[in-house]
């Protein structure tokens, strides 16, 4: 058993956690029995019988009662500020269906008749034919009142026609170049707004005061405390959506202390831009320096939209509901040829770049302008990566390894779902439905591997997403009684073994967010940010890891959540 130093421990912990498992995602001692930890840092990882004995009359005792301590989980691709204000406005992420919809919306508007707007979301694609709300049936509980509600992917917002008539939307409104306006036969927009176009309404919309997203970060941060997550990459640090940019809500909760989380920031590439809006970026990441909790040297670049509404880039034309090749290959946010110059640029001026890339298309383009930056450039410890990557051609697959990428995984999304099978599948074909989620792939061609949830897009519950890439099922006994389909794997030649996704959440996230000398591994000398987990998930049926909870998470030592 070894202390910080290498040699034995020789000081009194302050605490102690025994009667479980130790996870440590250090792969030179992965699994271990005891952990011990003092001022804030692991002491010692070792036996029960050698950790036990270290310690003395103060030292806290956390009994794991056969459970699992392993690292603080890392999410590597989240959006808590939005996340923790949708749960304070009209929130409709836990809900299905359209009456149980409207019921919310209708209430939240008789309860908060102060407000100009009516906002939320976090509905369902899968809720509505086509994936396609209508503004008359908003109309029917906000039939005065504007109302502006984002999809849980954020790719689209639904409005009522209060809000079409204030933000000046009809049927002479041309298209934005990175968006659609949904729209009836006679051209009448429907009340679905898909990407850019959220822009047009999002700009008239009130803004948010500085304590609503002060109140969003603390009550996001309790919220991701409470599942295990005790660091995170915000993946878009600017203004997005009708959300102004959260970087002043980073510094002030740095500044004050609030923020006990490790948080990089990834700034938000302005796709209606080009280099010129580099130097910004700069004097944005210099603004965060010396502050510890939070850092901003990430740039986040969406390439593309989602499959779901054809605006993901793929190489080949989308299905139409015939099954036959349409014109549709979706949309390419920043011009291929423009982008690897910035990439480039982003590269030399010491920028790690962080890309939402869907499609087959992006993807490729995003390597591209990876692979140009490293030609320019030469090779780095920037750790660039790519996150969703829900369709990758196979020649593209060892690339990342090739390239020094790293593969940004969202797991929870590869299951057989009503959207993955409704809206997606039948407009991909067979070919390209084999492609999707490659996780398995990317690990044996020798990709580095992190994870987050895109929360709120989807839960951030670590859990849940590491029984996917391991299982490939909706993790919960009711999600795959709900959609009987989801009890059989998706593509699960794709699978990862949950050791593998254990590390991807923890270490792998640390290391995307240069945090692996602090956080990351149960290793002696790192900070103490830990979880407790109520069953070990190595000893349970594997198809019950989705349903393990933390008890307990901890960061600097210091306990910052305990399940009631």
């Amino acid at each position: 058993m070894d202390d910080e130093r290498g040699g034995a421990v020789s000081a009194v912990p302050d605490l102690v956690f025994l009667n479980g498992r130790v996870f440590t995602s250090d792969p030179a001692r992965p699994y271990a029995q005891a952990v011990a930890v003092r001022g804030g840092r692991i002491a010692a990882v070792g036996s029960e019988a050698e950790v036990a004995r270290t310690r003395g009359p103060r030292t806290e005792i956390v009994d794991l009662a056969g459970g699992l301590v392993l690292p603080g989980f890392v999410d590597a691709h989240v959006h808590p500020i939005k996340g923790g204000m949708e749960r304070s406005r009209c929130n409709l992420a836990e809900l299905s269906g359209l009456d149980a919809y409207l019921e919310r919306i209708g209430a939240y508007a008789a309860a908060h008749p102060d407000r100009a707007w009516v906002e939320g979301g976090g509905w369902s694609l899968s809720a509505f034919p086509g994936g396609l709300p209508r503004r008359e049936a908003l109309d029917r509980v906000c039939p005065d009142r504007p109302a502006y509600l984002i999809n849980s992917d954020h790719h689209g917002a639904w409005v009522n026609s209060r809000g079409l008539e204030l933000a000046g939307i009809d049927a002479s409104t041309p298209d934005p170049v990175d968006g659609r306006i949904e729209r009836d036969a006679d051209g009448r927009p429907t009340g679905m707004l898909h990407e850019g176009a959220m822009d047009l309404v999002g700009r008239v919309l009130p803004r948010a005061d500085p304590a609503e997203y002060a109140a969003g970060l603390a009550d996001a941060q309790r919220y991701l405390f409470s599942y295990g997550i005790t660091g995170w990459q915000d993946a878009i640090v600017g203004p997005y959506a009708g959300y102004d940019d959260p970087l002043p809500t980073y510094l002030d909760a740095a500044r004050s202390g609030a923020l006990k989380a490790r948080v990089t920031g990834a700034l938000w590439w302005d796709r209606a831009r080009g280099a010129e809006q580099i130097e910004e970026l700069e004097a944005r990441r210099a603004r965060a320096e010396g502050l510890g909790r939070f850092r901003a040297g990430s740039v986040k670049i969406m390439q593309d939209g989602i499959a779901e509404n054809f605006t993901a880039g793929m190489l080949d034309p989308y299905l139409d509901a015939s099954g036959c090749p349409c014109e549709e290959r979706g949309l390419s946010y920043v011009d291929p040829a423009e982008l690897r110059g910035h990439v480039a640029e982003l590269d030399r001026r010491g920028f790690q770049v962080h890309f939402h890339a869907i499609g087959d298309r992006a993807v490729r383009e995003a390597l591209d302008s990876l692979a140009a930056a490293r030609s320019a450039n030469g090779p780095g410890d920037l750790r660039h990566h790519i996150a969703h990557l829900q369709v990758v051609h196979p020649d593209d697959v060892p690339r990342f390894a090739e390239l020094g990428v790293a593969a940004n995984l969202q797991a929870l999304w590869a299951t057989h779902h009503h959207q993955m099978d409704e809206l997606t599948t039948p407009f991909l074909g067979p070919e390209r439905d084999a492609r999707q989620y490659p996780f398995g792939d990317l690990l044996r061609t020798g990709a580095r591997v992190c994870m987050g949830s895109d929360w709120p897009v989807t839960t951030p519950n670590p859990m849940a997403a590491i029984h996917v890439a391991a299982h490939r099922t909706e993790p919960t006994h009711e999600a795959r009684a709900a959609w009987p389909a989801a009890s059989t794997p998706f593509q699960p030649h794709q699978r990862i073994a949950l050791a593998e996704a254990l590390h991807a959440y923890t270490a792998g996230s640390a290391w995307i967010n240069h945090a692996e000398t602090e956080a990351g591994t149960l290793t002696p000398g790192l900070r103490a940010d830990l979880a407790v987990l109520d069953r070990d998930p190595f000893a349970l049926d594997p198809m019950d890891i989705g349903t393990t909870e933390v008890r307990m998470t901890f960061v600097d030592g210091e306990a910052v959540y305990e399940r009631a």
